[in-house]
Parts: C-alpha cells; structure tokens; sequence
C-alpha cells in the first residue's frame, strides 16, 4: 500500500513544514539583503566613495 502523506503522523509534517519554510524566509532574507547592498553599491559608484565600495563589495561576495 501506498504512504499517503494525508496519513503521515502530523508531528512529521509540521516539522517538515517548518524546515522548508525556514529554508524560504533564509532565501528571502539573503535575496533582500544583496538587492540591499547592491544598491548601497550603485550609491557608492554614484557618490565616487571608494572606500565604501570597497567595503559593500567585499559584504556582497562574502553574502554570495
């Protein structure tokens, strides 16, 4: 007989639930928080601030 996951035990599913959508939120952060420094990046290139370019783009690689 087939497992059906309608029959799983529902402690199974609610961790299983709450992985993937750690796993979500963790993306989405990472996601928001490069769109975030590559826009301090074009800011920086904008301004002529090597110093903080410098900085942002060692954040964004490490983050990448």
């Amino acid at each position: 007989m087939e497992k059906n996951l309608l029959n799983a035990p529902q402690q199974e599913l609610s961790a299983m639930d709450s992985l993937v959508a750690e796993m979500v939120l963790d993306k989405a952060i990472l996601d928001f928080r490069k769109k975030q420094i590559q826009k301090e990046i074009d800011q920086s290139l904008q301004d002529g601030n090597k110093e903080a370019f410098l900085e942002l783009s060692g954040k964004l690689k490490n983050i990448s």
